[in-house]
């Protein structure tokens, strides 16, 4: 395993011991709201302050891009790092959330962490070394067509003045596949993806420490990712489109004809 990574996993088990030390007294925590229906707790900067903390002592020079705290500027290394993503979930009990760290050198991708701190379940991707799901090869699925297809996806909470668009692709896809979920934390969703346990996932709004670990994973396992327009701007424009080979340009044709001007661009 590369060592970059090996220290991304001990970062990540670590601030997922503080997330699920912290679940029985959600009651107690201090929390703000970012933006309307965007929520941090203390566990959010507890858990990003314990993951910054590792990463700083092994790699000093690493630039830093996280959730809560923001960029810190470093060499051509940077992490990416949300310390808790499915904050609202986790607040409310509802379990499904998880550390999602990934690792850019020169703006490419390299290392990636998801990890669920309640099923324990660890998913890793070096660039050209595969995807594992605790230590276990993963493929995307072989689905090649919607009928039979399990979608995920996200409410546009944050940028609801796209929710008529992304109702419409709801439309377009929901009545020929064998369903669509929408859990709460797109870093697992993706890894979902990467697992085989989802066929495809599409999202608008998202932030790019929520698609970074994922995006790796998935390529790594074999499936395709791109922005909802068919291009490669994701992390750019956080809308985001991911599945197996045969079924990505059958989402993308799904939903392109519902892009706003705006989303488009």
């Amino acid at each position: 395993m590369h060592p970059m990574l090996n220290i991304a996993i001990r970062a990540a088990r670590s601030a997922g011991n503080i997330i699920v030390r912290n679940l029985d007294r959600v009651d107690r925590l201090t929390i703000r709201t970012k933006e309307r229906n965007d929520f941090v707790s203390e566990v959010d900067r507890q858990a990003e302050n314990e993951i910054i903390g590792i990463l700083r002592r092994a790699f000093p020079n690493h630039g830093i891009l996280a959730e809560e705290s923001g960029a810190q500027a470093g060499d051509e290394y940077q992490w990416v790092i949300d310390p808790l993503d499915g904050t609202t979930n986790f607040l409310h009990g509802f379990p499904q959330f998880a550390v999602s760290i990934a690792l850019r050198h020169k703006g490419r991708m390299e290392q990636a962490v998801v990890y669920d701190p309640l099923s324990q379940d660890l998913y890793t991707a070096t660039r050209g070394a595969g995807a594992q799901l605790n230590e276990r090869r993963i493929r995307v699925t072989q689905q090649a067509q919607l009928e039979g297809a399990l979608l995920g996806t996200g409410f546009p909470f944050k940028a609801q003045q796209h929710l008529d668009a992304y109702l419409d692709m709801f439309r377009a896809l929901f009545p020929r596949t064998a369903g669509i979920r929408r859990p709460g934390a797109a870093a697992l969703d993706l890894a979902y993806v990467a697992s085989g346990r989802l066929d495809g996932f599409w999202e608008i709004g998202l932030n790019a420490w929520d698609m970074a670990a994922g995006v790796l994973l998935i390529c790594e396992a074999g499936g395709l990712v791109g922005d909802i327009s068919g291009g490669h701007d994701f992390l750019q424009t956080g809308n985001i489109v991911a599945a197996a080979p045969k079924l990505f340009p059958l989402m993308l044709r799904e939903i392109r004809p519902h892009l706003s001007d705006m989303l488009a661009r």
